[in-house]
């Protein structure tokens, strides 16, 4: 076989996998344009490909109208082995990828409400990145078992409790003393942190103490304790949230899930020089060794986020 013929093959291989993919598409939506635009090509493209495989397999597959694009009864018969040859085609490109070590597939992290709330607003850049990866979040506000709860990773606040597992330091929490001003109004100015014993107070439960409130005293650098109460409380940060918008009382909140409102004025921020106690995050997962791409990349990703937001950091 002469080059010229051994390409013109290899050109022909290359089409014919593209035609299927719009065949199966076309199957879908029953729209030639449709297709033209999720390929990002013309619609005359996408009729010529349709045109060329019916060519090569010697049936008409579509009818073609000015309104609608429908199978022949050829067309239905072939479909399924269409999209096995599409589908077994992706499952290749896909594990060559992972061989050359490009994250593909789906990562599950455990993340805390306020961080996740904070990574969907992120993760469009993200995904434009790395178009192979697809990331589901387990939000919640309690931690569980790495294995069990079929996790990749988990993004934990406080000291590590597992030494089966790899942890990375990702930074400190870095949370906020918040109220709305109609909670605000007519009640004197707040100044020491011993004076939320008169006020109500939002206590978001999580593991410990939680009615029991640490700040560091700007002039001695020692912590004050406080012990908190008042009519609500929730085991939810969003649900903390959202009753401190409401006026309900003084909450406070991870930076993540109240900046946006102390800039606009739905919340004010309270005793900013008395910093609420810090805890360090670490991102935990299994195994250094045997970390597939797509994990790593996620973790690089979580690790960047902190690095680049100086409030994750002392």
């Amino acid at each position: 076989m002469s080059l010229t013929a051994a390409n013109s093959k290899r050109k022909r291989s290359v089409d014919l996998l593209a035609a299927l993919r719009s065949f199966t598409w076309v199957s879908e939506t029953g729209s030639f344009s449709a297709v033209a635009v999720e390929r990002g090509v013309t619609q005359p493209a996408i009729s010529r490909q349709l045109s060329g495989l019916e060519e090569y397999l010697g049936v008409r597959l579509v009818n073609r109208s000015t309104r609608s694009v429908k199978l022949t009864d050829e067309g239905r018969k072939f479909l399924p082995s269409a999209h096995d040859i599409v589908n077994s085609a992706n499952a290749m490109l896909d594990a060559a990828k992972q061989r050359r070590g490009t994250p593909v597939g789906l990562v599950r992290i455990a993340v805390s409400i306020p961080l996740g709330i904070h990574l969907g607003r992120q993760l469009a850049s993200f995904f434009e990145k790395y178009d192979g990866l697809s990331i589901e979040l387990v939000l919640r506000d309690h931690y569980g078992d790495l294995m069990e709860d079929g996790l990749d990773a988990e993004v934990r606040v406080g000291p590590r409790s597992d030494s089966s597992l790899i942890s990375r330091r990702v930074g400190s929490t870095s949370q906020w003393l918040i109220a709305a001003p109609g909670y605000l109004a007519g009640k004197p100015q707040i100044t020491h942190p011993r004076e939320l014993i008169d006020h109500s107070c939002l206590v978001h439960h999580r593991e410990g103490s939680d009615d029991v409130w640490w700040f560091a005293d700007p002039a001695s650098g020692e912590e004050i304790d406080v012990r908190v109460s008042g009519r609500f409380s929730a085991n939810n940060a969003a649900a903390i949230h959202s009753a401190a918008l409401g006026g309900l009382g003084i909450a406070c909140l991870s930076h993540l899930i109240v900046k946006d409102d102390v800039q606009t004025g739905r919340l004010r921020r309270l005793l900013p020089d008395y910093r609420p106690r810090r805890y360090p995050i670490y991102i935990d997962y299994p195994s250094r060794r045997t970390l597939p791409p797509r994990v790593k990349t996620v973790i690089d990703y979580l690790h960047d986020i902190a690095k680049d937001d100086p409030l994750f950091w002392p």
